[in-house]
Parts: C-alpha cells; structure tokens; sequence
C-alpha cells in the first residue's frame, strides 16, 4: 500500500494517507518527493524539502473539504434547518468585493436552487457562503474543533503541527484587523486563514465515516484510544449522501464516475493560494470512504501545487481503492479529462 501510495504521486510535492476509520490504524503514509538514505548529503540543499513531512506537518488551505465542517456546524447547531435551499446566483457581491462559485468561473455554469446534499454533490461555493453567513465564524471554529482541526491528531511520529482555525479574536489579536462578511464566506469554504495537515483531512474523514474519532497511529496499539463523535446520525446520513453524490455522475469527482468497486463516499478540493513568486496557484485535494455501509478504509491525497483535486488527486485515490479491494480498474489516468473541482 505504501509503495503504491508514493508511486501514485509520481515525485509530486504532496501527501497521501491511507487509514482505517474504525481504529486509526494507518496503512500508508506518504511525503513526496522523498529521498535515498544512502545519498543523504545530496538531498540536504534540495529546495523541494525531501525532508519535509508534508503529511503530518504541511500546512494548507483544505479548500471545499472543508465544507463538510460548514455543513455540520449550520445542522448540528440548529442554525440551519434540513431544508436549507440557495440559488446559485453564479457570484456575490458584496461592498464591491465578488465571490463566485467555481462552476461559474470555470464553466459559466450555475445549479440552481441547491439543498444540503445537492450543495456537496457539485460543492457549490455560493450555498456554502450562504451557510457560513448564517452559522458564523464562532460556531464553525467550535465545530471544526470537533472534527480535529487546529490540534494535533497525536498521531506516533514527531514534527506534527496543529494548523489554524481563525475567529474575529484570533484575527483582532494577532493581525490587528477587524472581521468582515467576506472573511466568514472564505472559511466557509476552506479559503482566508484556514490551515489543515492533509492527516486532518484524513481524521475528519474517518469521523465522517465512522462516527467515532480514534487516534492515528502506524505502530500496533492494543489500546488506541476511540471516542465517539456523537453527531446526529441523521446529519451524518445528509452528508454522506452529499459525499456519495460528488463521486457519482453529475458530482465533481469524474474520476469515479465509472467505479466498479464498493460505494464510496468523497469530497474533492481545489485550494487557491499564492506562491513565492506572487502568483496564483491551487493545491489539489481528494478525500474518500468506502464502503459507505461497512467502512473499511479512507484515504486523502493532497497535491501541492496540483491544480483540481478532481482532475490531479482523485485518480490517485482510486489507484489506491483499486489495489486494496482487488477492483479491476479500467480508469484510463492518461486522459484524466472532465467537469471537477
């Protein structure tokens, strides 16, 4: 697994988890690219950090994974009710500053009038404004936190980092600015200050799965500690039928469309960012179950740099589901082509 793992990634700067949502047990881990411990000193002045464990402690925006932590907080606090519905006007603008839905920038394309399941379906960015508008940046910090974000995970490894989840005071305290509507639309997506590790994404998948938050572990542990989540089993079910419909078709995750193998559950992310060198870039994000009944295994993938999680990190994951549930994979990864965040 893990071997498949790090060739899937093919040398790009990225990460890769493989874990089991029942008891944290996790199968592959990878930070790429990766180096030859018998050529040690070749690789000290790389400026691709071979060294760098991008998996444990790469900070990145997670993008529309996020939204999964959106969705929860607006249902779970009672700010938002089941049938909660938005048009998707394409963009908002608001005091001259536009926030638009990525299958309008990308494709011209609106999806209507749009209901929780649907909104994740297609990760619609304007429902997702709209909710976090409603719920606000408190309640979303508070349940991110209850997904494992801004903490460590305690996995066994040294160098883990917590990540950052802002509010109005962290942002008063330690930028000296003030919060604005647009700050609240850019978490609710996963955008403005919001860092995660791709492990993060991989223990909020697991609880997603499971609903239960076990400790991430690569040694045997007899007594890996488990908690229960205790999220309404009835928002569990929205979301995970949202996660289902993004890996079918009219979903974002093209990759799967076609995919043989036991129901999955998943949520894609296309992360924006600025480089070094001022210029504008994505991180690719794919983070999936399965089977959705009985889950077994999850697996998030992060491509730093990669573009859309759709197009460079989901055909990695199913590389990886094909192997460990012995599917036929039939995927033709050359011509990766499709509509996809």
């Amino acid at each position: 697994m893990q071997k498949i793992a790090y060739e899937s990634l093919n040398g790009k700067k990225g990460a890769v988890i493989v874990s089991s949502p029942k008891t944290g047990d996790i199968m592959a881990l990878v930070s790429s690219p990766g180096y030859d411990p018998a050529r040690i000193n070749q690789f000290l002045s790389d400026s691709n950090l071979p060294f760098f464990n991008r998996a444990i402690a790469g900070l990145y925006a997670p993008g529309s994974t996020f939204k999964v932590v959106t969705a929860l907080s607006a249902l779970g606090s009672g700010k938002a009710a089941k049938n909660f519905s938005v048009e998707d006007v394409g963009v908002l603008t608001v005091a001259g500053f536009k926030y638009a839905n990525w299958f309008f920038t990308e494709y011209g394309g609106k999806d209507g009038i749009v209901s929780w399941v649907r909104a994740l379906t297609r990760s619609n960015d304007i429902f997702f404004y709209k909710a976090g508008e409603l719920v606000g940046p408190e309640t979303m910090a508070a349940w991110a936190q209850v997904m494992g974000f801004g903490a460590n995970t305690g996995i066994d490894l040294p160098g883990e980092v917590e990540g950052l989840i802002p509010t109005p005071i962290w942002k008063e305290k330690f930028k000296n600015e003030q919060w604005f509507l647009g700050n609240t639309y850019h978490m609710a997506i996963g955008q403005g200050d919001v860092l995660a590790t791709p492990l993060q994404v991989n223990q909020m998948t697991n609880i997603l799965a499971s609903n239960k938050r076990c400790q991430l572990h690569i040694a045997q542990m007899s007594n890996a500690q488990c908690l229960m989540s205790n999220i309404d089993p009835e928002i569990l079910e929205i979301i995970k039928n949202g996660m289902i419909g993004a890996c079918k078709a009219g979903g974002t995750a093209f990759p799967f469309f076609d995919w043989q193998g036991p129901q999955v559950a998943c949520k894609t992310g296309t992360a924006e960012y600025i480089t070094e060198e001022g210029k504008y870039n994505t991180h690719a994000w794919f983070t999936i179950f399965a089977p959705v009944d009985d889950p077994k295994v999850s697996v998030t993938v992060l491509v730093e740099g990669g573009g859309e999680g759709s197009r460079a990190a989901a055909p990695i994951a199913r590389k990886i589901l094909s192997n460990f549930f012995g599917v036929e994979d039939s995927y033709n990864y050359a011509a990766t082509n499709g509509e996809g965040e």
